[in-house]
C-alpha cells in the first residue's frame, strides 16, 4: 500500500522565479537637482563686492562708472563749497570797506592788493576814471563803469558755476545708467534660467540681486549730485547778489567823486555867505 501511494504520488513542479533585473537610478525631476544646482549657481560671497565681481562685464562696466560719477560729485562739492567760501568771506569784508569808504581812492587804499572778485570790481572802477579822465563830459562815465561791472559779475558767475553741469548730468542721467545695468543683468539672469530649465528662487536670485546693485548704485551716485547742484545754485545766486552789491557801491562812490569835482571849491562857503548877505 505504501508503494502504491509512492507509485501514485505525483512529482513535485517548482516554478521558476524571474531574474530581476538591476536596480536602475530613478530619474532626478529637474526640482529635486535644484539645490545642486543652486549650489553651483550661488556665489560664494553675496556682500556687494562678491554680487560685484559676480556680475557680468557689461553691470560691472556700469557700476565702475557710477561709482567714478559719486566720486566726481563728493570731489565736486568738496571744492565748491571751499571755492564759495572763500569768495562770500572776501565779497562781505569788501562791502563792509566800500560802505565806509567815502571816495574811491579812500576804498582803493583799503582794499590794496587784495584778490578776489569785489577787488577786481572796484579797481575796474578805478581803471575806468582813468581811462575817461580826459573826457570832454563825464556823463557817460557812469554808464560805462556799469557796464564794466555787469560783465566781471557775469564772468564771476560762470566761473563760480564751473563744475555744476557735470553735477547736473549725473543726477539726471544715474538712475538710467543704473537701471540699464539692472536691465542688462536681469536678461543675463533669465537666459542663465533658460539653460538650467529651473525656476528655482535659490537659481533665479543672485542673478536679479547682481542686477538691482546696478540701479542702487545710480541712486547713490544720482541722489547727492541732485543735492549737491541746488545747494551750489543756492549758494551761487547768493553770490551774486554780494557782488551786486559791491557794484552798486562802487558806483555809489564814483557817483560822490563825480559830484564833489562838478562843485567848484568854496561854492558852499560862497553861497552860505550870499545868502546871509540877502537875508540881511
Amino acid at each position: 500500500m505504501c508503494a502504491a501511494q509512492d507509485g501514485a504520488a505525483a512529482p513535485t513542479v517548482v516554478p521558476a522565479v524571474p531574474a530581476v533585473p538591476p536596480l536602475m537610478p530613478a530619474p532626478v525631476m529637474s526640482g529635486a537637482s535644484a539645490p545642486a544646482n543652486a549650489l553651483a549657481t550661488l556665489p560664494h560671497d553675496l556682500s556687494a563686492w562678491g554680487m560685484f565681481l559676480g556680475a557680468s562685464p557689461v553691470v560691472q562696466g556700469v557700476m565702475i562708472g557710477l561709482a567714478l560719477a559719486s566720486v566726481a560729485t563728493w570731489t565736486i562739492a568738496i571744492a565748491k563749497v571751499i571755492e564759495l567760501s572763500a569768495a562770500k568771506r572776501k565779497a562781505r569784508a569788501a562791502l563792509a570797506m566800500l560802505e565806509d569808504a567815502r571816495s574811491l581812492t579812500q576804498a582803493a587804499e583799503r582794499v590794496g592788493f587784495s584778490q578776489g572778485t569785489a577787488a577786481t570790481l572796484l579797481r575796474a572802477v578805478l581803471t575806468e576814471t582813468h581811462l575817461s579822465a580826459d573826457a570832454p563830459s563825464r556823463d557817460g562815465l557812469m554808464d560805462r563803469a556799469a557796464s564794466r561791472l555787469e560783465r566781471i559779475e557775469a564772468a564771476a558767475g560762470r566761473r563760480m558755476a564751473r563744475g555744476t553741469g557735470i553735477l547736473a548730468t549725473i543726477g539726471s542721467t544715474g538712475p538710467f545708467i543704473g537701471l540699464f545695468g539692472t536691465v542688462w543683468g536681469i536678461m543675463t539672469s533669465f537666459i542663465g534660467i533658460s539653460r538650467a530649465q529651473t525656476t528655482n528662487l535659490a537659481v533665479v536670485a543672485p542673478g536679479i540681486a547682481e542686477a538691482l546693485l546696478a540701479t542702487a548704485i545710480g541712486l547713490v551716485a544720482a541722489i547727492p549730485a541732485v543735492v549737491v547742484y541746488n545747494a551750489c545754485s543756492r549758494a551761487i545766486s547768493g553770490h551774486k547778489a554780494q557782488l551786486t552789491d559791491v557794484s552798486a557801491a562802487a558806483l555809489r562812490l564814483l557817483s560822490r567823486d563825480l559830484d564833489r569835482r562838478a562843485l567848484p571849491r568854496g561854492a558852499t562857503a560862497t553861497g552860505s555867505a550870499g545868502n546871509s548877505a540877502a537875508a540881511e
